[in-house]
Protein backbone atom coordinates (compact mmCIF):
# COMPACT_ATOMS: atom_id res chain seq x y z
CA UNK A 1 0.00 0.00 0.00
CA UNK A 2 1.40 3.37 -1.02
CA UNK A 3 1.73 6.22 1.43
CA UNK A 4 3.09 9.76 1.53
CA UNK A 5 5.92 10.16 4.03
CA UNK A 6 5.05 13.82 4.62
CA UNK A 7 1.34 13.91 3.88
CA UNK A 8 1.05 17.32 5.53
CA UNK A 9 2.88 18.86 2.57
CA UNK A 10 -0.05 17.97 0.30
CA UNK A 11 -1.98 20.89 1.77
CA UNK A 12 0.10 23.02 -0.61
CA UNK A 13 -2.03 21.59 -3.44
CA UNK A 14 -4.60 24.16 -2.35
CA UNK A 15 -2.54 26.66 -4.35
CA UNK A 16 -3.68 24.99 -7.62
CA UNK A 17 -7.29 26.26 -7.42
CA UNK A 18 -5.87 29.69 -6.59
CA UNK A 19 -3.75 29.55 -9.75
CA UNK A 20 -6.82 28.60 -11.78
CA UNK A 21 -8.69 31.59 -10.38
CA UNK A 22 -5.76 33.87 -11.23
CA UNK A 23 -5.66 32.43 -14.77
CA UNK A 24 -9.29 33.29 -15.42
CA UNK A 25 -8.78 36.70 -13.83
CA UNK A 26 -5.91 37.31 -16.25
CA UNK A 27 -8.06 36.27 -19.21
CA UNK A 28 -10.76 38.70 -18.06
CA UNK A 29 -8.18 41.48 -17.74
CA UNK A 30 -6.82 40.81 -21.23
CA UNK A 31 -10.31 40.88 -22.73
CA UNK A 32 -11.12 44.21 -21.08
CA UNK A 33 -7.78 45.66 -22.10
CA UNK A 34 -8.40 44.75 -25.76
CA UNK A 35 -11.79 46.49 -25.61
CA UNK A 36 -10.23 49.64 -24.20
CA UNK A 37 -7.52 49.87 -26.87
CA UNK A 38 -9.96 50.85 -29.66
CA UNK A 39 -10.88 49.50 -33.09
CA UNK A 40 -11.62 45.79 -32.85
CA UNK A 41 -10.36 44.94 -36.36
CA UNK A 42 -7.08 46.79 -35.80
CA UNK A 43 -6.51 45.08 -32.45
CA UNK A 44 -7.18 41.63 -33.92
CA UNK A 45 -4.65 42.27 -36.67
CA UNK A 46 -2.05 43.32 -34.08
CA UNK A 47 -2.52 40.14 -32.03
CA UNK A 48 -3.06 37.79 -34.95
CA UNK A 49 -0.06 35.67 -33.96
CA UNK A 50 -1.22 35.28 -30.35
CA UNK A 51 -2.43 31.75 -29.54
CA UNK A 52 -4.97 31.37 -26.68
CA UNK A 53 -4.47 27.60 -26.92
CA UNK A 54 -0.73 27.92 -26.35
CA UNK A 55 -1.34 30.29 -23.45
CA UNK A 56 -3.70 27.72 -21.89
CA UNK A 57 -1.18 24.93 -22.45
CA UNK A 58 1.62 26.95 -20.81
CA UNK A 59 -0.61 27.45 -17.77
CA UNK A 60 -1.55 23.76 -17.60
CA UNK A 61 2.10 22.67 -17.90
CA UNK A 62 3.11 25.02 -15.08
CA UNK A 63 0.23 23.85 -12.85
CA UNK A 64 1.13 20.19 -13.41
CA UNK A 65 4.80 20.93 -12.66
CA UNK A 66 3.85 22.68 -9.41
CA UNK A 67 1.64 19.75 -8.35
CA UNK A 68 4.48 17.33 -9.15
CA UNK A 69 6.94 19.33 -7.02
CA UNK A 70 4.50 19.26 -4.09
CA UNK A 71 4.00 15.50 -4.52
CA UNK A 72 7.78 15.03 -4.63
CA UNK A 73 8.14 16.91 -1.36
CA UNK A 74 5.46 14.68 0.22
CA UNK A 75 7.51 11.66 -1.00
CA UNK A 76 5.29 8.82 -2.19
CA UNK A 77 6.54 5.53 -0.74
CA UNK A 78 5.80 1.84 -1.10
CA UNK A 79 6.55 -0.43 1.86
CA UNK A 80 8.72 -3.49 1.51
CA UNK A 81 8.14 -6.84 3.14
CA UNK A 82 7.07 -6.86 6.77
CA UNK A 83 9.88 -7.82 9.10
CA UNK A 84 9.10 -9.27 12.51
CA UNK A 85 11.60 -7.84 14.95
CA UNK A 86 11.90 -8.63 18.63
CA UNK A 87 14.20 -6.49 20.69
CA UNK A 88 14.88 -6.31 24.40
CA UNK A 89 14.57 -2.93 26.06
CA UNK A 90 12.49 -0.43 27.98
CA UNK A 91 10.18 2.39 26.95
CA UNK A 92 11.72 5.81 27.53
CA UNK A 93 9.92 9.09 27.03
CA UNK A 94 12.17 12.14 26.97
CA UNK A 95 10.35 15.22 28.28
CA UNK A 96 12.32 18.26 27.15
CA UNK A 97 11.67 21.76 28.48
CA UNK A 98 11.63 24.25 25.58
CA UNK A 99 10.50 27.34 27.49
CA UNK A 100 12.34 30.62 26.94
CA UNK A 101 14.19 30.15 30.22
CA UNK A 102 16.08 27.34 28.46
CA UNK A 103 17.76 30.02 26.35
CA UNK A 104 19.65 31.28 29.41
CA UNK A 105 23.41 31.13 28.89
CA UNK A 106 24.67 30.14 32.34
CA UNK A 107 25.55 26.87 30.58
CA UNK A 108 27.26 27.45 27.25
CA UNK A 109 26.16 27.88 24.55
CA UNK A 110 22.77 27.85 26.31
CA UNK A 111 20.65 25.43 28.32
CA UNK A 112 18.60 24.20 25.37
CA UNK A 113 21.56 23.47 23.14
CA UNK A 114 23.31 21.59 25.93
CA UNK A 115 20.11 19.62 26.51
CA UNK A 116 20.09 18.68 22.81
CA UNK A 117 23.65 17.37 23.11
CA UNK A 118 22.57 15.28 26.09
CA UNK A 119 19.57 13.78 24.27
CA UNK A 120 21.63 12.87 21.21
CA UNK A 121 24.19 10.99 23.31
CA UNK A 122 21.52 9.40 25.49
CA UNK A 123 19.69 7.96 22.48
CA UNK A 124 22.97 6.55 21.18
CA UNK A 125 23.17 4.57 24.43
CA UNK A 126 19.61 3.22 24.04
CA UNK A 127 19.77 1.26 20.75
CA UNK A 128 17.33 -1.43 21.90
CA UNK A 129 14.86 0.86 23.64
CA UNK A 130 11.81 2.56 22.27
CA UNK A 131 12.03 6.32 22.68
CA UNK A 132 9.26 8.93 22.69
CA UNK A 133 9.49 12.71 22.88
CA UNK A 134 7.44 15.29 24.75
CA UNK A 135 8.15 19.02 24.39
CA UNK A 136 6.75 21.30 27.05
CA UNK A 137 6.68 24.82 28.44
CA UNK A 138 3.36 26.25 29.67
CA UNK A 139 1.74 23.26 27.95
CA UNK A 140 3.03 19.86 26.89
CA UNK A 141 2.77 18.04 23.56
CA UNK A 142 3.61 14.47 22.63
CA UNK A 143 5.87 15.29 19.71
CA UNK A 144 6.81 11.71 18.84
CA UNK A 145 5.24 8.44 20.07
CA UNK A 146 7.39 5.56 21.24
CA UNK A 147 9.50 4.24 18.39
CA UNK A 148 12.80 2.52 17.67
CA UNK A 149 13.40 5.02 14.86
CA UNK A 150 15.94 7.15 16.70
CA UNK A 151 16.74 9.02 13.49
CA UNK A 152 13.29 10.61 13.57
CA UNK A 153 13.85 11.58 17.19
CA UNK A 154 17.07 13.38 16.22
CA UNK A 155 15.12 15.43 13.70
CA UNK A 156 12.46 16.45 16.23
CA UNK A 157 15.09 17.39 18.81
CA UNK A 158 16.93 19.56 16.30
CA UNK A 159 13.73 21.53 15.64
CA UNK A 160 12.77 21.86 19.31
CA UNK A 161 12.59 25.42 20.62
CA UNK A 162 10.34 27.96 22.36
CA UNK A 163 8.35 28.52 19.15
CA UNK A 164 7.10 24.93 19.22
CA UNK A 165 5.06 25.55 22.40
CA UNK A 166 3.47 29.02 22.24
CA UNK A 167 2.30 28.98 25.88
CA UNK A 168 5.26 29.92 28.07
CA UNK A 169 6.06 28.71 31.58
CA UNK A 170 7.39 25.45 33.00
CA UNK A 171 4.44 23.21 33.89
CA UNK A 172 6.11 19.94 34.79
CA UNK A 173 2.88 18.13 35.72
CA UNK A 174 1.60 18.56 32.15
CA UNK A 175 4.86 17.15 30.84
CA UNK A 176 4.52 14.10 33.08
CA UNK A 177 0.89 13.51 32.01
CA UNK A 178 1.76 13.78 28.32
CA UNK A 179 4.72 11.45 28.79
CA UNK A 180 2.66 8.87 30.67
CA UNK A 181 0.05 8.86 27.87
CA UNK A 182 2.68 7.41 25.53
CA UNK A 183 3.10 4.25 27.62
CA UNK A 184 1.06 1.06 27.49
CA UNK A 185 -1.33 1.53 30.40
CA UNK A 186 -1.62 -2.25 30.86
CA UNK A 187 2.07 -2.58 31.73
CA UNK A 188 3.29 -1.72 35.21
CA UNK A 189 7.00 -1.72 34.50
CA UNK A 190 9.63 -1.23 31.77
CA UNK A 191 8.74 2.49 31.69
CA UNK A 192 10.80 5.60 32.39
CA UNK A 193 10.44 9.35 31.88
CA UNK A 194 13.66 11.32 31.43
CA UNK A 195 12.73 14.85 32.45
CA UNK A 196 15.12 17.58 31.26
CA UNK A 197 14.35 21.04 32.64
CA UNK A 198 15.52 23.94 34.74
CA UNK A 199 12.37 23.47 36.86
CA UNK A 200 12.10 27.24 37.10
CA UNK A 201 8.39 27.52 37.95
CA UNK A 202 7.28 25.56 41.01
CA UNK A 203 4.44 23.21 40.06
CA UNK A 204 2.51 22.00 43.15
CA UNK A 205 0.85 19.20 41.16
CA UNK A 206 4.10 17.65 39.96
CA UNK A 207 5.17 15.66 43.03
CA UNK A 208 1.71 14.19 43.82
CA UNK A 209 1.42 13.18 40.17
CA UNK A 210 4.87 11.57 40.28
CA UNK A 211 3.76 9.50 43.26
CA UNK A 212 0.77 8.26 41.23
CA UNK A 213 2.99 7.40 38.29
CA UNK A 214 5.28 5.44 40.59
CA UNK A 215 2.34 3.19 41.45
CA UNK A 216 1.95 2.51 37.72
CA UNK A 217 5.57 1.45 37.48
CA UNK A 218 6.94 4.64 35.91
CA UNK A 219 10.44 5.73 36.90
CA UNK A 220 11.23 9.44 36.57
CA UNK A 221 14.88 10.30 36.01
CA UNK A 222 15.27 14.05 36.19
CA UNK A 223 18.07 16.16 34.76
CA UNK A 224 18.51 19.68 36.07
CA UNK A 225 20.02 22.17 33.67
CA UNK A 226 21.15 25.62 34.77
CA UNK A 227 22.83 27.13 37.82
CA UNK A 228 21.77 28.23 41.28
CA UNK A 229 23.01 31.74 40.52
CA UNK A 230 20.92 31.83 37.36
CA UNK A 231 21.22 33.94 34.24
CA UNK A 232 19.12 36.45 32.31
CA UNK A 233 16.95 35.19 29.45
CA UNK A 234 17.60 36.51 25.96
CA UNK A 235 14.38 37.00 23.98
CA UNK A 236 15.20 36.02 20.36
CA UNK A 237 12.30 38.13 19.08
CA UNK A 238 13.70 41.39 20.49
CA UNK A 239 17.34 40.37 21.03
CA UNK A 240 17.06 41.86 24.51
CA UNK A 241 16.97 40.37 28.00
CA UNK A 242 13.52 39.58 29.34
CA UNK A 243 12.21 42.01 31.97
CA UNK A 244 9.45 41.78 34.55
CA UNK A 245 6.53 44.17 35.00
CA UNK A 246 8.69 46.59 37.01
CA UNK A 247 11.40 46.71 34.36
CA UNK A 248 13.93 44.56 36.19
CA UNK A 249 15.87 41.92 34.26
CA UNK A 250 14.46 38.43 34.88
CA UNK A 251 17.01 35.94 36.17
CA UNK A 252 16.23 32.24 35.63
CA UNK A 253 17.55 29.85 38.30
CA UNK A 254 17.71 26.09 38.49
CA UNK A 255 15.14 24.60 40.88
CA UNK A 256 16.89 21.41 42.01
CA UNK A 257 14.70 20.64 45.02
CA UNK A 258 11.59 19.81 43.00
CA UNK A 259 13.49 17.71 40.48
CA UNK A 260 15.10 15.72 43.27
CA UNK A 261 11.67 15.08 44.80
CA UNK A 262 10.27 13.84 41.49
CA UNK A 263 13.10 11.38 41.01
CA UNK A 264 13.03 10.22 44.62
CA UNK A 265 9.28 9.59 44.54
CA UNK A 266 9.68 7.12 41.64
CA UNK A 267 13.00 5.43 42.55
CA UNK A 268 14.73 7.35 39.83
CA UNK A 269 17.88 9.42 39.91
CA UNK A 270 18.45 13.17 39.76
CA UNK A 271 21.45 14.45 37.80
CA UNK A 272 22.66 18.02 37.51
CA UNK A 273 23.88 18.60 33.98
CA UNK A 274 27.44 19.79 34.36
CA UNK A 275 29.09 17.18 32.15
CA UNK A 276 27.08 15.59 29.32
CA UNK A 277 28.94 12.26 29.33
CA UNK A 278 28.65 11.88 33.10
CA UNK A 279 24.94 12.65 33.00
CA UNK A 280 24.34 10.13 30.20
CA UNK A 281 26.24 7.45 32.13
CA UNK A 282 24.22 8.11 35.27
CA UNK A 283 20.89 7.92 33.43
CA UNK A 284 21.74 4.78 31.43
CA UNK A 285 22.99 3.09 34.59
CA UNK A 286 19.70 3.86 36.32
CA UNK A 287 17.69 2.67 33.32
CA UNK A 288 19.67 -0.54 33.50
CA UNK A 289 18.04 -1.27 36.85
CA UNK A 290 14.66 -1.59 35.10
CA UNK A 291 13.89 -5.15 34.09
CA UNK A 292 13.96 -5.26 30.28
CA UNK A 293 10.90 -6.32 28.33
CA UNK A 294 10.79 -8.23 25.04
CA UNK A 295 9.36 -5.65 22.66
CA UNK A 296 7.58 -6.77 19.50
CA UNK A 297 8.27 -4.26 16.75
CA UNK A 298 6.32 -5.47 13.72
CA UNK A 299 6.67 -2.78 11.10
CA UNK A 300 7.60 -2.13 7.51
CA UNK A 301 11.31 -1.59 7.78
CA UNK A 302 12.19 -0.49 4.27
CA UNK A 303 10.31 1.88 2.00
CA UNK A 304 10.91 2.56 -1.66
CA UNK A 305 10.58 6.26 -2.46
CA UNK A 306 9.26 7.67 -5.73
CA UNK A 307 9.91 11.39 -5.24
CA UNK A 308 12.47 11.40 -8.07
CA UNK A 309 9.78 10.47 -10.61
CA UNK A 310 7.69 13.47 -9.61
CA UNK A 311 10.74 15.73 -9.85
CA UNK A 312 11.41 14.39 -13.35
CA UNK A 313 7.81 15.11 -14.36
CA UNK A 314 8.04 18.61 -12.92
CA UNK A 315 11.29 19.32 -14.79
CA UNK A 316 9.89 18.01 -18.08
CA UNK A 317 6.75 20.12 -17.88
CA UNK A 318 8.68 23.23 -16.83
CA UNK A 319 10.99 22.84 -19.84
CA UNK A 320 8.02 22.44 -22.18
CA UNK A 321 6.33 25.48 -20.66
CA UNK A 322 9.53 27.53 -20.99
CA UNK A 323 10.10 26.76 -24.68
CA UNK A 324 6.45 26.86 -25.76
CA UNK A 325 5.73 30.37 -27.13
CA UNK A 326 2.45 32.20 -26.70
CA UNK A 327 2.37 32.97 -30.42
CA UNK A 328 1.07 30.55 -32.99
CA UNK A 329 3.51 28.01 -34.33
CA UNK A 330 4.18 28.44 -38.03
CA UNK A 331 3.98 25.38 -40.23
CA UNK A 332 7.24 24.43 -41.89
Amino acid sequence: MFRFQHIEYLIALATIPLLVALYFQLLYWKKNTIKKIGDHTLVQSLIANYSPINFLLKFLFFAVALAAVIAAAANLQKPGAMEDVQRKGVDVVIALDVSKSMLAEDIKPNRLERARQLVYKLMDQLPNDRVGLVLFAGRAYLQMPLTTDHGAAHMYIQQAGPDVVPTQGTVISEALRASNSAFNSKERKFKSIVLITDGEDHDPQAVPLAQQLAQDGVMINSIGIGSAEGAPIMDPATNEYKKDETGNTVVSKLNEAELQQLAGATKGVYVKLDDVDAAVNAITKQLGTIESNILDDNAFRDYKSYFQWFLAIALAFLLIEFFLPERKLKAA
